[in-house]
């Protein structure tokens, strides 16, 4: 059985109570294969996922993760019109109230019986796929067809392809239209980020896109941490990621938020296990003394 996280609310920032959705984020809703919504502790309500990734092919493996990529996924490409189709239907089911008369979302509490965001995310890093600027400026629409403009849009990412001309047409659609980038950074080192996201792109250049991102616009970053092996990361590794958040404010990048968070749902590595309440608290705290940045902590759990 799957047991809830306690969380802090981005905005209100008061403690919510623990419900079991929160570990809850299968990628299908009914028949849907692309649009699934989910109880967020991160948005404080429901969170539309639209997921650009069915395949499951990420450009990053990270330790972590709780998609498993040694299976196939049933769905191998994105089609366009269903998702949009998808994603209109959930919105509406959302903003009517009637997803709170189904049996997975009839417990929701009533603070959290809200849609905050429709956020692009899924089974693999969404700027991968090749028409997202287009998909992006689809799902505008719908959201303001529907007279939802107060909706956000929010970029789950690992800033990976921030610099190809159509992500930068992507990411300025989003601004246009209630946009956030939550973009992850893991590590303060190069030998830290290669264990612990296992890819092949470099690690400056993460840093140089999240830069380059953050001077045009207030970006949150996302950053995971965990026991390897039952070893948190090191104290050394932690002032070196503050570092690299401190270097990004100083070449002009803003940063509205730092979000410090451990595993809460079973990752595909065994190895892998949360971090205590108390050690998350101590790097939010960390942040707020070293950078005077906004952070918020959120729980794990080792009951899945």
């Amino acid at each position: 059985m799957a047991i809830g996280l306690a969380f802090k609310h981005p905005e209100s920032k008061s403690e919510i109570a623990t419900h079991p959705l929160h570990a809850a984020h299968e990628r299908l809703f009914e028949h849907n294969r692309f649009v699934y919504p989910v109880l967020s502790r991160r948005s404080g309500g429901i969170s539309v996922g639209v997921n650009l990734n069915p395949d499951k092919i990420c450009n990053f493996d990270c330790i972590y993760c709780q998609v498993d990529r040694r299976s196939q996924s049933e769905t191998q490409f994105v089609e366009f019109d269903e998702l949009l189709s998808e994603l209109r239907a959930v919105l509406e089911l959302v903003g009517s109230g009637k997803i709170f008369e189904t049996e997975k979302f009839h417990e929701t509490p009533s603070e959290l019986r809200r849609l905050n965001d429709m956020a692009f995310s899924g089974d693999g890093e969404p700027t991968t796929y090749k028409n997202f600027d287009e998909i992006i400026a689809a799902c505008a629409d719908v959201k303001l067809q529907l007279g939802m403009t107060q909706v956000k849009m929010v970029l789950i990412t690992n800033a990976s392809m921030f610099q190809r001309p159509h992500v930068v047409r992507g990411l300025e659609l989003l601004d246009a239209n209630q946009g956030e980038i939550w973009a992850k950074l893991d590590a303060g080192t190069e030998e830290y980020y290669r264990r612990i996201e296992r890819t092949p792109i470099r690690f400056q250049q993460i840093l140089d896109n999240l830069t380059a991102a953050a001077r045009v616009r207030p970006i949150v970053i996302q950053s995971l941490f965990m026991r390897v092996a039952g070893e948190p990361p090191a104290p050394h590794e932690l002032a070196a990621w503050c570092d690299r958040l401190s270097e990004i404010l100083a070449a002009g990048g803003r940063i509205r938020l730092v979000q410090v968070y451990t595993v809460a749902r079973r990752p595909a590595e065994s190895e892998v296990t949360p971090l205590s309440d108390r050690e998350v608290d101590e790097i939010v705290q960390l942040v707020k003394s070293r950078l005077r940045l906004d952070a918020l902590p959120y729980y794990g759990t080792t009951d899945y």
